[in-house]
């Protein structure tokens, strides 16, 4: 994981909830590719396939209500989403995403589909390259960060921890 991620913006309202990212008869597999496929399936056909890695989703207040599952962080990982940026969250939905590898960040950032942003993860800074305008988020903490670098939680916790007397 880069310290500073740019793409292309795909900006969604209020309340995407889990079953909006990745419909619930997609859920017979765990595989990131697969389950990409079906992204915003029923309320944003041809996003699919039209998804780029690098890309960023901007969600409004209450992104990733619903369902506690991690297919919905999978799905958007299997698509090459660098980063979803919220004016909120759902708790499950921003720990699942954060575990998996998937910088999820707090900000309300004034942007439009097709934008391009920059998202500097250690400074907590986001510019908008389309409108110039800038967005401060609180940064995450260096274990945060640490645990993003290494590839998420599990690999993270693989890693052996020395302890000093």
């Amino acid at each position: 994981m880069k310290d500073a991620l740019r793409g292309r913006v795909w900006r969604f309202g209020d309340d995407v909830d889990t079953d909006q990212i990745i419909p619930a008869e997609y859920l017979v597999t765990g595989d990131p590719k697969e389950l990409s496929r079906h992204l915003f399936k029923k309320t944003s056909p041809g996003f699919a396939s039209d998804v780029r890695p690098g890309d960023m989703i901007v969600g409004g207040k209450n992104f990733g209500c619903g369902s506690s599952r991690e297919h919905a962080v999978r799905a958007l990982m299997g698509a090459g989403i660098s980063c979803v940026i919220s004016k909120s969250f759902a708790r499950i939905f921003y720990r699942n995403s954060i575990n998996l590898c998937l910088p999820a960040i707090e900000c309300d950032i004034g942007t439009k589909s097709g934008d391009i942003v920059e998202v500097d993860l250690v400074g907590g800074q986001i510019q908008n390259l389309s409108s110039g305008r800038r967005f401060s988020f609180q940064p995450f903490p260096p274990f945060v960060l640490s645990m993003i670098k290494k590839g998420g939680l599990m690999k993270y916790v693989e890693e052996p921890i020395s302890c000093t007397k």
